[in-house]
């Protein structure tokens, strides 16, 4: 086929259009840029790229055209297409006619979480011998890239023999995020992926208001998973964290098998977690022995049963949380061996822009995360914290997505920051918001004491993080944008 894609240098959508060009199809691509990484990674794998957007670019004409979801009605393009009625697909809808309908759908959801989690159960599979497809909204260390394709083969990891499957569908492990689909599609992205065989599988992490840009109120945030919970077949499975009480209220609403995975301590309600972790050491125990370490190990307990301790290279009870759900996720419903899993864990290197160590300019650890939400800036901070916790924390953090501009979080952040000795703000990175609705930094700031501090540009950052970190400090860059280039600068500048 002839694939044009209209607004090609997202994450998902140059994704997406690597997966096409790797089926061998003839695939072109318009945006407005073509920056780094994406850019260079379409252009190295094959597809045409315009830059600018121009109905031109539709001719010889397409056999499809996939629009991504930042793309406005009235584009170029996007005009064309509807009025010379081309076949046109969204991002989701592509993936799922073309890719998901032939594997049996891994889909993992939820507000906190998707990302790494994805990339743990595609891991997970991949070294069981499943060779599943996988399509991530990151770069998982373990892979090349985001997105595979997977293989109707798997290898049995008893002999490593490649023997195919007749009538067992191999997975496809797919991170389902809750933005709108597409400007004709109105509804979240992961209801493409739910309801297409007869034994789906959904792991859901949490659910908590978010992207208010989009879902105005908590109860309209809600309604997209409770609608895809409704899609999980009664053949499928639904494997939960029930530490999440609105997480838990979904589930019982689930018509297909629900699996519970928790942490030792955790409040689950109601529930009773049939896989529950429990994380071996903190900050306290580590600074009482003398500083962090770079294995974070847990104890697995399944169905009351020890089955041993493991251990991860990515450090956090956070991730502690998400490789039990990955684990149950892929045992349960894909057979994999839990010493299988274990192995494959304790393999897992973690996920580019997530506690991303980018350097040790001068002995300062200089991590890059993409941590925005409240809840997530408090697990980062705090995993950062145990794995050195000697030296002092500075949080340096961009709020730049909707929700993170807003007020709507404005006392969840105080609580956010505690982990670090130094707190510096970025102006906000939107500034289209009404004034009495925007995050207010200084107040934020005055919260939190003489540790916080408001800067103008990152110029003002680095030049503070210059003259107050020392060898054994940790610098922690929180932002889920460019945030101005700082991150090569602040290496340059401590180097």
């Amino acid at each position: 086929m002839r694939v044009h894609f209209v607004g090609v240098s997202g994450t998902g959508m140059g994704s997406l259009a690597l997966l096409y060009r790797a089926q061998g199809h003839e695939v072109t691509g318009s945006d407005a840029a073509f920056d780094p990484p994406m850019g260079p990674a379409l252009l190295a794998g094959g597809v045409t790229c315009f830059t600018g957007y121009s109905k031109d670019h539709l001719f010889p004409r397409p056999d499809v055209t996939i629009v991504g979801n930042a793309i406005r009605s009235e584009n170029e393009e996007a005009t064309h297409v509807r009025d010379n009625h081309l076949h046109a697909e969204s991002m989701s809808g592509a993936l799922r006619s073309h890719f998901l309908a032939h594997h049996r759908p891994l889909v993992v959801t939820g507000t906190h979480g998707k990302t790494t989690t994805s990339a743990m159960a595609a891991w997970v599979l991949h070294r069981a011998g499943q060779n599943p497809g996988y399509f991530i909204g990151g770069i998982p260390k373990n892979f090349p890239s985001g997105a595979g394709l997977g293989d109707t083969k798997r290898k049995l990891a008893s002999s490593g023999k490649e023997v195919a499957l007749p009538g067992a569908a191999p997975p496809f492990v797919v991170e389902g995020d809750e933005y709108d689909a597409v400007y004709w599609r109105k509804k979240p992205k992961f209801l493409d992926y739910v309801g297409i065989g007869q034994h789906d599988v959904v792991l859901l992490t949490s659910v908590e208001h978010d992207h208010v840009d989009i879902y105005p109120t908590a109860a309209s945030y809600e309604d997209g998973f409770r609608e895809m919970v409704a899609l999980i077949p009664a053949g499928g499975l639904l494997v939960v964290d029930a530490r999440d009480a609105r997480a838990r209220h979904l589930a019982k609403e689930c018509k297909a098998k629900v699996v519970y995975y928790a942490l030792d301590g955790d409040d689950t309600g109601d529930v009773t977690p049939t896989w529950l972790g429990a994380v071996v050491g903190d900050a306290a125990q580590s600074a009482e022995t003398g500083g962090g370490s770079d294995i974070q190990s847990f104890d697995l307990f399944i169905g009351g049963m020890s089955c041993g301790r493991l251990a991860l290279k990515v450090p956090g009870a956070h991730n502690v949380r998400n490789a039990i759900g990955a684990m149950a996720a892929c045992c349960e419903a894909f057979g994999v061996k839990v010493a299988d899993a274990r192995s494959a864990l304790a393999e897992f290197d973690g996920v580019r822009r997530r506690q991303d160590l980018l350097g040790m300019p001068s002995g300062i650890h200089v991590y890059d995360d993409f941590a925005h939400h409240p809840t997530a800036v408090d697990e980062t901070l705090r995993a950062l914290k145990s794995r050195h916790p000697k030296g002092a924390l500075f949080a340096i953090f961009e709020p730049r997505s909707a929700t993170a501009c807003r007020a709507l979080h404005q006392e969840e952040y105080v609580g956010a920051f505690s982990a670090a000795e130094h707190v510096i703000f970025a102006p906000l990175g939107r500034t289209n918001i009404p004034e009495n609705e925007r995050l207010d930094l200084g107040k934020l700031a005055a919260r939190l004491g003489p540790k916080a501090l408001c800067a103008k540009d990152p110029d003002e950052i680095i030049a503070f993080v210059k003259t107050h970190a020392k060898s054994g400090d940790t610098v922690a860059l929180l932002s889920n944008g460019a945030f101005g280039g700082i991150h090569q600068m602040m290496l340059t500048a401590l180097t």
